[in-house]
């Protein structure tokens, strides 16, 4: 009874605003009512009008500024006022409608509301006047975002919709993206079960044709392994995703009203009228059809609702009475179906929209690059999310303790088109940073309390976390305290190396020591081989400078060497090493031998490698000449080189610079090794390497490991110096033989692989204005070249922009330092800088990529493996063990390996989990992925399955049930409404097979090449029992 009397106050409650919302209107009007109450008329131009606003999650704010309104004095925006005025004025007329994006704001805002408001959007949203479109927490950018990212991203938001409100968006809005992604389309789209996808930005080049072909909506198939059963409705508007000029109706932009009130001055209704139709009758000059779609907002607009939406009750009422075009309240989706209603037939569209200009010399393909410290970190906890999300599932989710929440929502906001971009300001850039850090702080308890409670011995009644587990964030810059303890006192290094990919793999670890009479030890007790790689000065500076800047102060100690050892670890599972000090002689890790070279030197010659894999250094200054690989037979010339664009400072005639977001150059300058430099050769039985000072500012290191087939290059770029009032671009080319042809090929977000030809556009007649910058594009996983003999693939780190501007010859773009504003909203200049008692410098990049030469056709299968063990690596756990009469008792007391699946199985070469994750106590979203296109390689583009059973071989699998890409609907309900679109060309049949229902009996998953297939299962009990490696967990070790 006290709820339903709840309910009905609540009701009346509602009834009485809307009431008072009613008289203030008609006070408003002086009593005139307008008839926004049209529906699309057949015979007439339809004019779609779509009220919207653009809210970046970050950008000249902070995301927390924007939601309040603080900071005003860099831009006046409060998302907070849009959605509190936006409310009141869609309840004064239940034919107005709004769109809404941003979950990261809506939630925030939805948290803060009364019970009565949030029922009162409740049902705006099921009457269709407020629609969620895309439904993200962001608006994910399309170039520098791993796939990965933004699946998790979008899982987020619909999850939340969901759960509130009981809808799924069908429609996809990336209005402001600086071009657009191939796996946006298929993946982030069709997959989601949306029907359309629209967006703002594609070159002007391109813009142009296709407003005279009337192909600015397309039937875009984005992969070619998924086809037309991944194909989606596309639109790109004919300007940007602002209304018409003459149509802003913020409280204070210029565009004229409608002013109808003849008692008054400036009467002008016909005037806005022809106005209007005037607008509409050119847009559908461009567009196939009688619909066309106006976007009614821009940026952080409805800040004060009732402005936009007074001027469009008018528009529509008035424009409706002149009756040569039919004007409405509508939304994407109505706008889709009305476009499928007319059964034409669409122009067809394959591959992507990059790179984006908007204008002669604007490229905006410098933000593939800018902030490549930021877009590392967020490459980096990435991966770590989605391992430790897999020990959050096997030890159990804590509701009231640690979790992977707070790096979740920090990984999703820094998705946003300017985030992960670099597009942001540097005040912004480190709000980013430091909610990152904070979701790493939380989710490495978590990783720690999970590790402590499965080595925990099966004797143990739950868990009790004795064990204190660290982990070293600052690996990167050679700091890792744990590793660097006194091992001569008693004490043993217990390292427990987690691997969350679904099989088997071994890696080389490399950990800072202090010691050198060392030894290391694996699961079974055994010594192992090790190596001692001297630390370098110029790690040392690093380590020094940047642990200062990070924690404050100057480490007391330096180690002295890098520990190197092979280390490997069943699926979704853990080995155990321990290091300690090396008491017997002969057992202790071997020291490398090391030589050194002047680049000055011109009889200098020498071979570095392991096994099957050797470099060759020539007797031209120690430079890299030859690659060869005694097993595949390949034998390459080949060289390495850095240069620097100079970065365009723009003129009186020609504004445009160079900046965050364009990449504009003024010439190229080579960097050349130093003639009086010495490069250093460290040679050892696990790792061989090649240091060279190419300038006092750039570090190089060639890699080469035991048992790899591949060569890892680390690099130091920075400070830039910029002194000479000149800012630059540092890249790095890789230069080959291989006979290319203009052709080279580049990542879509982490996923297909595209083709790309220098100086070419498949969808117009490309005019060269800018070589190099106009030939750049998006590196996420990597790219590569081939002849009709070999191929040369390079895979990196984060994400960097790059290409290949001379045949046989891969660049990338590792660093920038900008010293002018490029224009595009910013208002800032890219000079990153690191600063330690009030002296700054600019910021040092530190980073890696790798590369591999194939026969033609192998390189495939390096390019998905590889690629999943970068983005996926080892997660390593330390903790000390006090020697007992000098005996290591560790594997005795604890488990010294354990694999969540079943010891015989391990997932298929092809496929891979990328999402793990508990939902409640008997729910689990499984997601896997076939990791490689159609044709791509010979053995492994197949269809593939994976055993349920074996995969969660401890639990009772009680129900499976496949969804949508996001896990917010079945997949099957999602495959029943799905619009079925003609595209040219196309027959209407997909000649594709995917993978098969899941039998309930069998539980076999069958995946297609490049099908992810997402399941949310359900099991009968949670408890898990000898769980591999004689491990027993149970779901109370909380």
């Amino acid at each position: 009874m006290k709820k339903r009397s709840k309910e009905a106050k609540q009701l009346v409650m509602m009834g009485v605003l809307l009431l008072l919302l009613f008289l203030i209107e008609l006070v408003h009007c002086k009593y005139m009512v307008y008839n926004t109450s049209q529906a699309i008329v057949p015979n007439k131009l339809n004019v779609h009008l779509v009220p919207h606003t653009h809210d970046d999650v970050g950008w000249l704010k902070t995301v927390d500024q924007y939601y309040v309104g603080s900071n005003n004095s860099i831009q006046g925006a409060c998302v907070q006022n849009v959605l509190d005025s936006l409310v009141s004025a869609l309840l004064a007329d239940k034919n107005r409608k709004f769109i809404y994006v941003e979950q990261a704001f809506f939630q925030r805002w939805w948290r803060e509301q009364s019970e009565a408001i949030q029922l009162i959007v409740r049902q705006l949203v099921s009457s269709g006047q407020l629609e969620f479109i895309n439904g993200g927490m962001c608006m994910h950018d399309e170039a520098t975002t791993h796939y990965i990212d933004m699946i998790d991203q979008t899982t987020l938001g619909h999850r939340f919709i969901k759960e509130q409100f009981g809808v799924t968006p069908r429609v996809g809005w990336q209005i402001d993206p600086f071009g657009h992604s191939a796996a946006q389309a298929y993946l982030l789209g069709a997959e989601l079960g949306f029907d359309s996808l629209f967006f703002g930005r594609i070159d002007y080049q391109d813009r142009t044709k296709r407003k005279t072909e009337k192909s600015l909506e397309v039937i875009w198939q984005g992969s070619k392994s998924l086809g037309s059963s991944a194909q989606i409705f596309a639109g790109a508007f004919p300007e940007n995703y602002e209304p018409p000029s003459g149509f802003y109706f913020e409280v204070n932009d210029a565009s004229p009203i409608v002013q109808d009130d003849i008692t008054l001055f400036d009467y002008n209704v016909q005037e806005r009228v022809e106005d209007f139709v005037a607008a509409a009758l050119s847009q559908a000059n461009i567009t196939r059809t009688n619909h066309i779609m106006w976007t009614m907002g821009t940026d952080f607009k409805y800040q004060y609702a009732h402005t936009w939406f007074r001027q469009m009750d008018k528009l529509i009422h008035y424009v409706n009475i002149d009756g040569r075009v039919n004007a409405l309240y509508s939304t994407p989706s109505i706008y889709t179906n009305a476009k499928h209603a007319t059964e034409q037939i669409w122009p067809l569209k394959t591959d992507d929209f990059f790179p984006y200009a908007d204008r002669v010399n604007g490229y905006w393909t410098g933000y593939f690059t800018s902030r490549p410290a930021v877009k590392r970190y967020v490459r980096v906890l990435s991966g770590y999310y989605l391992a430790v999300r897999q020990l959050e599932f096997f030890k159990g989710r804590n509701r009231s303790g640690s979790s992977t929440d707070l790096l979740g929502d920090a990984l999703a906001i820094a998705q946003h088109h300017d985030a992960v971009t670099g597009t942001e300001q540097q005040h912004v850039a480190n709000d980013y940073a430091k909610r990152l850090s904070m979701g790493y702080v939380e989710a490495a308890e978590l990783a720690a309390s999970s590790l402590a409670c499965l080595v925990e011995p099966s004797a143990s009644a739950g868990c009790d976390n004795t064990t204190k587990f660290q982990q070293c964030p600052l690996l990167n810059i050679s700091y890792c305290p744990p590793s660097e303890i006194d091992l001569s006192n008693r004490k043993n290094l217990v390292v427990v190396i987690y691997n969350a990919l679904g099989w088997k793999r071994e890696d080389v670890i490399r950990i800072p020591v202090m010691h050198e009479d060392i030894a290391v030890r694996d699961s079974a007790g055994r010594v192992i081989e090790s190596q001692l790689v001297p630390l370098s000065d110029t790690h040392v500076s690093l380590r020094n400078y940047h642990v200062k800047a990070y924690l404050g102060h100057t480490p007391r100690k330096t180690p002295k060497y890098w520990l190197a050892f092979t280390a490997s670890a069943p699926p979704l599972g853990f080995s155990t090493y321990t290091i300690s000090s090396a008491k017997t002689k002969g057992v202790g890790s071997a020291r490398s031998s090391i030589q050194l070279f002047q680049n000055s030197d011109r009889s200098t010659s020498f071979e570095v490698g392991h096994e099957h894999l050797k470099l060759i250094f020539s007797s031209e200054g120690g430079k890299l000449a030859h690659y060869v690989n005694h097993r595949s037979g390949v034998n390459e010339s080949i060289q390495q080189s850095f240069s620097f664009y100079s970065g365009y400072n723009g003129s009186d005639e020609d504004p445009q610079s160079s900046g965050a977001y364009v990449f504009r150059p003024n010439g190229t300058f080579a960097i050349n090794p130093q003639k009086q430099g010495v490069m250093t050769v460290i040679r050892g039985p696990i790792i061989d390497e090649v240091h060279q000072v190419i300038s006092p500012w750039i570090y190089q290191i060639n890699r080469l490991y035991k048992g790899k087939e591949h060569v890892e290059v680390e690099f130091s770029v920075g400070p830039i110096p910029v002194d000479d009032g000149i800012g630059k671009e540092v890249v790095t080319q890789i230069t080959t033989n291989l006979e290319s042809n203009k052709t080279f090929y580049t990542d879509s977000n982490g996923r297909d692989f595209i083709k790309r030809i220098r100086d070419y556009r498949a969808d117009w007649d490309l005019k060269v204005n800018e070589p190099a910058a106009g030939n750049y594009y998006p590196i996420n996983l990597g790219i590569y070249v081939k002849d009709n003999k070999k191929e040369l693939s390079v895979l990196v780190d984060r994400a960097v922009g790059g290409s290949s501007l001379v045949d046989g010859q891969i660049e990338l773009m590792l660093h920038r330092r900008l010293l002018r504003d490029d224009g595009k909203g910013v208002a800032e200049a890219l000079n990153e800088t690191v600063c330690i008692d009030n002296q700054c410098k600019g910021l040092t990049i530190q980073g890696k990529y790798y590369y591999k030469i194939d026969q033609l056709g192998e390189g495939a299968k390096w390019r998905r493996s590889a690629g999943q063990e970068i983005y996926s690596p080892f997660l390593l756990a330390f903790t000390e063990q006090f020697l007992v009469q000098d005996e290591d008792n560790w594997m005795s007391s604890h488990v010294p390996t354990f694999s969540a699946i079943d010891s015989s199985y391990r997932l298929p070469d092809n496929v891979a989990i990328l999402t793990l994750q508990e939902l409640t106590n008997k729910e689990v979203l499984l997601r896997l992925a076939h990791l490689y296109e159609i044709g791509e390689d010979k053995e492994l583009s197949v269809m593939s399955q994976v055993e349920l059973k074996k995969l969660f071989r401890s639990k009772q699998i009680g129900k499976v049930v496949e969804t949508s890409l996001s896990g917010n609907q079945e997949r099957s309900e999602m495959e029943k409404k799905r619009l079925v679109w003609k595209a040219e060309g196309w027959d209407g049949e997909s000649k594709l097979t995917r993978g098969g229902a899941v039998d309930p009996g069998e539980l076999l998953v069958e995946l297609a090449p490049m099908e992810i297939r997402t399941f949310v299962i359900h099991f009968d009990d949670m408890f898990i029992q000898d769980v591999g490696g004689g491990s027993t967990m149970l779901k109370s070790c909380l």
